[in-house]
Formats: structure tokens, C-alpha cells, sequence
């Protein structure tokens, strides 16, 4: 077997991510035929001159992504639908994925760098700077062991009940035992994808959504299907349509603040989808991370089905602190029970220390204070950059209702990889649209950061996208998406 793996410790990237990304590639060489045996646990730590701790992660995961079958007492092989399944899972252009990650890395580069408008992060300068380090230092002193100690498995109990009290008022009815905390919504959908799904299942997402998600569920073997985004919700037309073809076994929706179009799930369209969930039996993954940058309360799906076919995700990350990691998942005390175990299973617990953090911030109200202040300087920045935007030729997608984005094309440019490279040219980094699309397909729309279109590089950058001469895509147009 000519299998080799090479294992770099200066790499950001785990050793476990390292193995998998290898012996994928080995069984996508086609040199692998099925059924071929792999080393054992002990013998491939042993060539990589790791522990065998993250080797037996790596034949883990290999073997729900269907690329590889545990035999009891014999060892691990190829599985006989390996190819098949990379097949599903959408074998990639690895140009494109290595562009993909650029652009993600590039949101983490020094903001002296360029002017990142297709953020999804908040300025510095926004945060509660202050507040934060009154916390932390407040923790440090009154709870020392949460500098050390492990969280418990499903988070803070009186940080769970928090969150309880916070989802209470938008309808949702749990109990703190029906709260997990996890680290970010990331972690969240990461639990709920390996409890629901299995290689070969499908998913319906919607187009455009969330690019995380769409990496997420390739890597785990299932199949996506994009259903377009309008501005009231998830095309239902097309939903139903679907739905005579395929089975998903869930279905993800964003329902307030959608990332990447900023727009909110209506009423009409939450109750049918929750009917057609029943009649064709999937579950809803809520997305609900963007909560807290709305002031009035609409229709959330949990709070329709009070989490019998739904599994909400919340968190702080995006308001509060990206660094403290704080999501949370609230669902069914069977649901949670599962997840809460597939947790230990794959990181053990969360941070007792940044959920203390968390709480500290909760209970003193300088958390509601500083949500006060970011909803109305976000408030101020969407009309602003609103305006800007069209008055530069700009279309909007739908006129922001909140949160952080806007979804905007200019309407003689049919890909917007040229707004990237006219971006460029002002110092400003943004994404093209096909990063928000279920399979890359090209897009003529990109997502602004309103928090950041403010800075004259983007002031510029609008001017200067809007005077460009009409360049038509060489690719098939996208489909109309109905608003």
C-alpha cells in the first residue's frame, strides 16, 4: 500500500483534520481499491509519530463520512461505497476550496490590512471592551477554578438559565434542562449534523446561506439540495417541489437577520413550513444566532412547534465576544440528552471559564446595556450604507430590516467576482457571491457589512463598482430569486 502521511506539527491545522484530509485524498487517488485494509490504530500512530488518540478521531470520522468500515476484531477498510461517497460529497475543485479558506482566513487578518466589509464579525471598536474586563476579572477572582477546572457537560447550570429566560420571551418554552451550551453556533450545528444525518442523507439549506454549513455537511457525506431565499423566507414553491424528489432528513432556515441577505422568515411562510415538516416528516434546524441585534420580537419556528419537530441555535458569539465561544442549542430533553453526549464524545465540555464570563456579564445587565447601543448604532449604519448603495446604482436585495448585512448587486454585473477584483483595487476584501451558494454556483450579489461601509475605502469601492462597464458571466445565469 503506497499510502503515506506526512504530519506537520507547525500547522494550524489539527493532527486529526491532517489524517483525514490524507487518506481521503489517498482513497480519492483511486490507488485504494475497496475493501483494502488499513493500518491498525497503533501501527498508523506509529508511522505518523503521533498518539493514537488522534488516530482513532481520524478512522472515526473516515468511517461516518462512509469512506471507510470498522470490521469487529479484523480492523478498518475501505468501504466498498468510498468513492461514491466522495462522489456525494461533491469532490470539489481543490482551487476552489483552497480560495474558499483563503477568503475565510482572510476575515483574521490584522484589520490594518484591508478593509474587511464582507465581515461577519463587529469592529473592535463596537464591543464592550470594558465591560468584558471588568468580568474576566471579576471571575478570576471570585471562581479561581474555572481558570482550570472542566465545564459540566451541558454548561453553567445558571448560565442555561439565562438562556432560558432570554428564548422565553420570543415564544419558546424549555426548561433549563433543554438548553446545551456549546462552543458557538459552529459547534451547535456540528452536534446536530452528526445526531441527525448520516453519509448519504439529505439536507435542504437555503441559497444563499450559511458557507460554514455547506463545507460542513460535504465533509460528513450528505447530500445538499439549495433552496432559494426570498425576502420572506425560503422559497415554499420550490420547497414542495423538492420535497417530491427528495426526503431530507432536515431542513436548515436562518429566520431572523438571514445570513447573507439580512431579511426575516414571514409568518405565512413558518407555518407552512412546519406543516410540510409534519406531512414529510424532517426536522427544522433554527438558526437564530442573530437574535439579539432585534428589538421587536417576530415568529420564530420554536416557538410555533415549541421544539417538537425544531432544534434551535442561539448565542452571544456575535454580539457579546467571538473569542468567549458561547452558543447554545435548545430542543426536545431526548434531543439534548444526544447531543449532550456526542459533546463529551468530541470535545468533553465547553469552557467553564468563558461561560463564566458570560453569566457575569448577563447578571450585572452590562450585557443588555451594551445590546441597547449596538442595536442602534447598527440601526444607524444599515440605513446609511442603505442609501449610499443606491444611490451609487446598487440594488438591494430587500431593504434591511436589521442585523448586519446587506445583500446588494450591481445590476449590470452578472458575476460579482469583478466586484471582488474592483474591491481589491480600493483596499477592501469582500467574497463573491458564489461562497453564499450550496455548490458555487456563480452570483452576481455580495454581503456588506454595514459596520464597516462607513470607512471611505468602501466609500470608494461603491463609487467606483457602480461606474463599471456591463460584464456579462460566462457561466449560466443563476435562477431568479423571488422576493
Amino acid at each position: 500500500m503506497s499510502m503515506q502521511i506526512k504530519i506537520s506539527r507547525e500547522s494550524a491545522v489539527p493532527m486529526t483534520e491532517q489524517i483525514v484530509a490524507a487518506m481521503e485524498a489517498w482513497i480519492r487517488s483511486r490507488e485504494a481499491h475497496a475493501g483494502a485494509k488499513l493500518p491498525s490504530i497503533r501501527q498508523l500512530a506509529q508511522d505518523c509519530a503521533v498518539s493514537r488518540f488522534p488516530v482513532i478521531e481520524a478512522y472515526d470520522r473516515l468511517v461516518s463520512l462512509g469512506l471507510v468500515e470498522s470490521r469487529h476484531g479484523s480492523g478498518f477498510y475501505v468501504s466498498a461505497s468510498a468513492h461514491a461517497a466522495l462522489d456525494r460529497a461533491g469532490a470539489s475543485d481543490p482551487r476552489r476550496a483552497e480560495e474558499e479558506s483563503n477568503y475565510i482566513l482572510a476575515q483574521f487578518n490584522h484589520p490594518g490590512e484591508t478593509l474587511k466589509l464582507g465581515s461577519g464579525f463587529i469592529p473592535e471598536a463596537w464591543r464592550d471592551m470594558e465591560g468584558i474586563s471588568q468580568a474576566v476579572r471579576h471571575v478570576a477572582r471570585t471562581d479561581p477554578g474555572s481558570l482550570i477546572d472542566y465545564a459540566t457537560p451541558l454548561g453553567n447550570p445558571a448560565l442555561r438559565e439565562h438562556l432560558q429566560a432570554r428564548i422565553a420571551p420570543l415564544g419558546i418554552s424549555a426548561d433549563a434542562a433543554q438548553i446545551l451550551i456549546t462552543q458557538g453556533a459552529s459547534q451547535a450545528i456540528d452536534l446536530i449534523v452528526r445526531y441527525l444525518l448520516r453519509a448519504g442523507d439529505t439536507m435542504f439549506v437555503e441559497d444563499p446561506g450559511y458557507y460554514n454549513l455547506f463545507g460542513l455537511l460535504k465533509l460528513h457525506g450528505i447530500n445538499v439540495v439549495g433552496i432559494p431565499r426570498t425576502a420572506t423566507g425560503p422559497d415554499i414553491e420550490f420547497l414542495q417541489a423538492q420535497l417530491k424528489l427528495h426526503r431530507p432528513r432536515a431542513v436548515f432556515v436562518n429566520t431572523v437577520f438571514h445570513n447573507p441577505t439580512g431579511t426575516i422568515v414571514a409568518p405565512s411562510v413558518a407555518f407552512r413550513l412546519l406543516q410540510l415538516a409534519h406531512e414529510y416528516d424532517f426536522t427544522i434546524v433554527e438558526d437564530d444566532i442573530y437574535a439579539d441585534f432585534q428589538a421587536d420580537t417576530t415568529d420564530r419556528l420554536a416557538a410555533l412547534d415549541q421544539l417538537e419537530r425544531v432544534i434551535y441555535i442561539g448565542g452571544l458569539s456575535k454580539t457579546l465576544s467571538s473569542s468567549l465561544r458561547i452558543g447554545f442549542i435548545a430542543a426536545c430533553h431526548k434531543t439534548v440528552k444526544a447531543l449532550g453526549d456526542i459533546k463529551m464524545l468530541t470535545s468533553i465540555s465547553g469552557s467553564q471559564f468563558a461561560e463564566a464570563v458570560a453569566l457575569t456579564m448577563l447578571e450585572r445587565g452590562a450585557y443588555r446595556k451594551f445590546l441597547e447601543r449596538l442595536r442602534r448604532r447598527m440601526s444607524d449604519a444599515l440605513g446609511a450604507t442603505a442609501r449610499t448603495l443606491e444611490a451609487n446604482g446598487w440594488q438591494l436585495f430587500a431593504p434591511p430590516a436589521g442585523g448586519k448585512f446587506i445583500w446588494a448587486r450591481v445590476p449590470h454585473i452578472d458575476d460579482s467576482q469583478t466586484l471582488v477584483a474592483c474591491a481589491s483595487e480600493c483596499d477592501v476584501t469582500i467574497a463573491t457571491g458564489a461562497y453564499f451558494r450550496p455548490n458555487s454556483e456563480p452570483s452576481p450579489w455580495i454581503r456588506v457589512n454595514a459596520a464597516y461601509a462607513q470607512d471611505p475605502r468602501a466609500q470608494a469601492f461603491f463609487v467606483r463598482a457602480g461606474q463599471l462597464e456591463p460584464v456579462s458571466a460566462t457561466a449560466p445565469a443563476e435562477r431568479a430569486i423571488a422576493s
